[in-house]
């Protein structure tokens, strides 16, 4: 894959992940608005952060980690690749079925292990009966992410992209007939979210077979390959599960204040726009590229992958961490502030998504880093590091409890999140020259933070300007919408002043197939 095809992957990528995480926002807005911080929301909060744990610990921690690498090395060289995702299809499917059928058993222990707050009151009970209804999308996720991998490994980005859009293209539409039906709202959103596992399954599926893929169940058997897959994958499943155990360490913490799972889960959906179009996407089209560019012994190839996928994420990351942290609050007021959710809703949330965008660049950097680890089959290091992040989250999350309660998490998170990235960055060392960054990205990345630094500065500004629009009900979104235009306005025309980017870059990667 060409530089120009490689950014095109990312730009390709990051469009259907924005889509999603814009469609993420309506639905959030929703939420917040139909159900507001409060017990339903917490017991919805915690019953679907269930199956998503459990899909990042299968199918996007261990499974990709061990998956992809390999069946890229397999595609490049013609070894059968599709029978080796066959099997992997199968004994994956075995997998999270047994899984599910555990979780639909046990589910009160689980409430209880995740949510240990909720414990003597009616979250408890409401959140073993969602988690019932909605713990058998991870079947259908998990399997998807078996067939993303196959179509990313191919170069075929769009359809794996754009397949979670469809969740909130179905949530969206039942959200609002179960209110204007009287209905109880939350049950229309429950019973959407497996069956919105369906339709994305069905999507990359089909998408995997008009590229040429043939992938079917077998019966699961034990093969070379397969030893190996696990091999490479039991490491990775275990650092997974320790960035897991973090997410549920801040979920225990901040259950015992009735409202603050929803307010921190509010902050997490806001920077997570950033964290899932520009690191999540990077890292789905850098980990295939690295391992090609390595199996080919391409030293010079790898770098430079690696050091234009962070130029691209580092540009469109530390002006969003700036804004996240200076303008914090009117962001979240105009988005969430209607219905069930009031101004203390919002500030709450608004101090949370300021703390965490002081980790949004580590957040995104760990997308980058893990791949030069995975592409070279080393699940281990990483395993090792998230093992100290988890002791610092943990630590920092109960020790700081006592005296600033559910604010806890999200400094825990965001301090874990930095010694994460000097661990993976330490350790890339042994890499050699790939996992250096080249002379245009050093001359780029300190011109990135300056302009980021002007750009907060006039954000601020406009924000006191705006203020008396921004609290009017009619003129908020307008007022909103300038704040963030005039943001992203002073950014680019410092970047191209002092020559953060390049304007042929972009042109190329728009005009160019490579």
């Amino acid at each position: 894959m060409k530089p120009i095809r490689l950014i095109r992957g990312f730009l390709t990528v990051g469009f259907w992940t924005l889509m999603s995480r814009i469609l993420g926002f309506v639905r959030e807005i929703l939420l917040l608005s139909y159900l507001g911080p409060g017990p339903v929301m917490d017991a919805f909060v915690a019953a679907f952060r269930l199956p998503n744990m459990f899909r990042r610990f299968f199918a996007e921690g261990a499974f990709n980690a061990a998956f992809v690498p390999m069946y890229s090395k397999k595609y490049e060289a013609g070894e059968d690749p599709d029978g080796f995702a066959s099997d992997a299809f199968s004994w994956l499917t075995l997998v999270v079925l047994t899984l599910t059928g555990l979780a639909m058993v046990f589910m009160p222990a689980l409430v209880w292990a995740t949510a240990e707050g909720f414990w003597g009151d009616q979250r408890f009970d409401m959140t073993v009966g969602y988690g019932r209804i909605v713990f058998p999308y991870i079947v259908f996720m998990s399997l998807a992410a078996l067939f993303s991998g196959v179509l990313n490994a191919r170069g075929h980005f769009a359809a794996a992209a754009a397949a979670p859009t469809l969740l909130n293209i179905m949530v969206i539409p039942a959200l609002v007939l179960g209110d204007l039906f009287g209905e109880t709202v939350v049950y229309w959103l429950l019973w959407t979210i497996p069956a919105a596992g369906v339709a994305q399954l069905a999507l990359v599926w089909f998408a995997a077979y008009r590229a040429g893929a043939r992938i079917c169940l077998r019966i699961p058997r034990p093969s070379a390959d397969m030893g190996k897959m696990v091999t490479v994958a039991f490491p990775a499943a275990l650092a997974s599960g320790v960035m897991q155990i973090n997410l549920v360490v801040g979920q225990i913490v901040a259950s015992a204040n009735e409202g603050a799972v929803s307010w921190l889960y509010a902050a997490d959906r806001l920077y997570q726009l950033p964290l899932g179009v520009i690191g999540i996407a990077v890292g789905i089209v850098l980990l295939p590229e690295l391992s090609r560019r390595l199996k080919a012994d391409d030293t010079e190839g790898a770098q430079d992958a690696f050091s234009r996928a962070t130029e691209f994420a580092m540009f469109l990351t530390i002006p969003c961490a700036v804004a996240f942290l200076v303008v914090p609050l009117p962001i979240v007021s105009v988005l969430f502030e209607r219905g069930e959710t009031g101004a203390d809703d919002s500030a709450a949330i608004a101090v949370a998504l300021s703390i965490y965008a002081i980790g949004l660049p580590a957040f995104v950097l760990q997308k980058l880093l893990q791949p030069l680890y995975f592409a070279r089959h080393d699940t281990r290091s990483p395993f090792r590091f998230a093992v100290w992040a988890m002791v610092v989250n943990a630590g920092l999350s109960f020790g700081l409890a006592p005296f600033i309660e559910w604010l806890a998490p999200a400094i825990a998170a965001t301090v874990a999140a930095w010694v994460m990235i000097a661990q993976l960055g330490w350790g890339a060392r042994k890499f050699g020259k790939t996992a250096k960054f080249d002379a245009r990205l050093r001359k780029r990345l300190w011109r990135i933070v300056a302009c980021s630094v002007v750009m907060g500065a006039a954000l601020w500004w406009l924000w006191i300007a705006l203020i008396p629009w921004l609290g009017s009900p009619g003129w908020r979104y307008i007022a909103l919408t300038v704040l963030v235009a005039g943001g992203a306005a002073v950014y680019f025309a410092m970047a191209r002043l002092i020559g953060a980017f390049s304007k042929s870059d972009l042109k190329q990667a728009a005009r160019r197939r490579g």
